[in-house]
């Protein structure tokens, strides 16, 4: 469980992993560049954003992962208000990186296998809005490369249901308070890590073959 001092909420962040060895027209769906250095963003909300970070952080061409909140009406919330579910906001990451290095398909791909896309505002024990599993797009080609990722996993049955993923233009993102940022890292020995985000973490290494 999620730790309580946090938030009275009781959180279970499983997922369910799925991987793919075939490439789809999200692959030449690439957006244009966007940020300094060539560098491209890309928001990404799986349930607890614990989780989600600790994934994009082991992926080459990723240069930073910020933990954070999008979504919503409330502005500047705060963690309190969003766990509640009251803001309307979505945990998320926001990925900063390197197109040449990692293409947004295959962060696309990474989304998509390690947590259950087909579950309305809810991540296994994480229930509400806040949980939902979301795209913020930045560009049109990134929202035309979700959408055809989306297609391609249902078409395939991949999941056995439908994929009810939002894909919405981004908003105002804002970053969650400091403690929650390399959450994993900085915590591993908690409860939380150990049991949730751990197994997700190990198996992605596993389909990235970074296994140690």
């Amino acid at each position: 469980m999620r730790i309580q001092l946090l938030c009275a909420t009781v959180l279970m962040c499983a997922g369910a992993a799925f991987g793919s060895d075939t490439k789809s027209e999200t692959e030449n769906a690439e957006a244009p560049a966007m940020v300094e250095n060539d560098n491209q963003i890309a928001t990404f909300g799986g349930g607890c954003f614990w989780c989600v970070e600790a994934i994009f952080q082991l992926m080459d061409g990723v240069q930073s992962v910020v933990s954070g909140y999008e979504g919503g009406a409330v502005e500047d919330p705060s963690y309190q208000q969003v766990c509640s579910g009251s803001s309307g906001h979505a945990e998320v990451v926001q990925v900063n990186y390197d197109p040449s290095g990692v293409s947004f398909g295959a962060l696309l791909d990474a989304f998509f296998s390690t947590h259950d896309p087909t579950t309305l505002n809810r991540q296994g024990g994480d229930r509400g809005t806040q949980y939902r599993s979301v795209i913020f797009y930045h560009t049109e080609g990134q929202k035309a490369a979700a959408e055809a990722k989306i297609r391609d996993l249902d078409a395939s049955g991949a999941f056995g249901d439908p994929v009810v993923t939002e894909i919405s233009p981004t908003t105002t993102f804002y970053p969650a308070e400091k403690y929650h940022q390399d959450y994993y890292d900085q915590n591993s020995e908690e409860r939380y890590c150990q049991l949730v985000v751990r197994p997700k973490v190990e198996k992605f290494k596993k389909q990235l073959g970074k296994e140690q």
